[in-house]
């Protein structure tokens, strides 16, 4: 059973179970509301670089991953913003199943309902596996993730879901392409190195998609700007 491993940064981002952050994946919520969000802690006397960050799971995650991936010697990744792209990826390839690492589930947030909906950033993989595209899907939660797989009863018990942890991903047939994202608008733009280091720790040749950089320098910031940071949203 060929299968697509991919990775939402936000898997490992230690703040995620108590994030209740639902956004349109844009670029205006990929950086602007970061700032809005700052600016209104520091007004409260908290600094939340300090305070949200990568946990240290993400040291190890590669070790752990290659012991039970056979990985192909061409494996190459693919970086994107979003991680509605696994959806194009999964049917590009012609994979059997999905590994997908992620603090949600992205079956679909309103039951067998969800699946009326085009597909998006919330439902993809519950897409994939509805429309016949993909036969399995399993879903290994980020450790900080605040969903619980019985949120998804009506949906797990239609289709083939499997809720793993990481030592218990086993995968013999993985694609040659896997898959990372961003999701800028959860995971915040100071951790942004920590994120290309994490993919240059895998040891795979990689391809940028469409991630753009994200210049974060709240001291750089005029107070017009800071101003129009506040007001958004």
């Amino acid at each position: 059973m060929s299968s697509l491993i991919t990775i939402d940064w936000d898997y490992f981002m230690d703040y995620m179970n108590t994030w209740n952050g639902s956004y349109i994946e844009n670029e205006t919520n990929i950086y602007k509301h970061w700032y809005k969000k700052y600016f209104e802690e520091k007004n409260r006397g908290i600094d939340i670089t300090k305070h949200m960050s990568v946990g240290g799971e993400v040291d190890e995650f590669w070790d752990k991953l290659k012991k039970n991936v056979n990985f192909k010697q061409n494996t190459k990744i693919l970086l994107t913003e979003s991680h509605l792209d696994a959806y194009k990826i999964a049917v590009e390839q012609g994979v059997d199943s999905v590994f997908s690492f992620d603090s949600h589930s992205d079956l679909g947030y309103e039951g067998l309902d969800s699946f009326k909906f085009e597909v998006n950033c919330a439902d993809w993989l519950g897409k994939l596996i509805y429309e016949g595209k993909i036969n399995q899907a399993n879903i290994i939660y980020g450790p900080y993730t605040n969903e619980y797989p019985e949120e998804f009863d009506e949906i797990n018990k239609k289709y083939d879901i499997n809720y793993l942890s990481l030592d218990q991903v086993k995968c013999d047939d993985p694609c040659e392409i896997v898959h990372i994202c961003r999701s800028g608008c959860w995971s915040a733009p100071w951790l942004d190195k920590r994120f290309m280091a994490f993919v240059y720790e895998s040891g795979f040749e990689f391809e940028n998609i469409d991630i753009k950089e994200r210049k974060w320098d709240p001291k750089g910031i005029s107070l017009a700007e800071q101003i129009d940071y506040m007001l958004y949203g």
